[in-house]
């Protein structure tokens, strides 16, 4: 399974793409889609837009994975992301993709086994994980690796939760 994990962001909107069978990883890509804060909003949509289009035409993923809105203190902050997350919404739903969403207490809790986890944690359980050389950079690359980590174990647990329970059906 291919596995296109998003972080939305305005500025920089990170994106990592993984491939997953069996229980083994392979990073197929993973970077950041960044504009101009001197642009205008529509303009900064639309190529982040562009950028994932582009990605999902390159690595035809089969799951697409995006970071649930975590509302802080900046108001305006959490209004650019979600709608960057629109965003990664819409062009998921163009490529016909089936949407995971995970929060940050949840990615932290599939990568590093500790909800309250530190970023550096995270990180360096991500180059582990994905047997890299180093920690992805910048962050937002490394934080949607995370997602497509937890996704992969999130999907891998319920497959076979459902194959279970179908089986009992079957049975009983």
């Amino acid at each position: 399974m291919i596995i296109l994990a998003v972080d939305p962001g305005t500025a920089t909107t990170g994106y990592g793409v993984i491939e997953y069978e069996g229980n083994r990883f392979k990073v197929k890509d993973y970077g950041i889609i960044s504009t101009e804060a001197k642009v205008a909003a529509e303009l900064r949509l639309q190529h982040i837009y562009d950028g994932l289009k582009n990605l999902i035409a390159r690595y035809r993923p089969d799951h697409f994975v995006v970071e649930q809105l975590f509302f802080n203190q900046n108001v305006r902050t959490a209004l650019a992301v979600g709608q960057a997350r629109g965003v990664c919404l819409l062009v998921a739903a163009d490529g016909g993709l089936p949407v995971a969403e995970y929060t940050p207490l949840q990615v932290k809790q599939a990568v590093v086994g500790y909800g309250r986890a530190e970023k550096a944690q995270v990180q360096q359980m991500v180059k582990a994980i994905l047997n890299l050389t180093e920690i992805p950079k910048p962050d937002d690359a490394a934080d949607a690796l995370a997602l497509g980590i937890c996704h992969a174990h999130s999907y891998r647990s319920n497959t076979i939760t459902r194959r279970a329970l179908d089986d009992s059906v079957l049975e009983g």
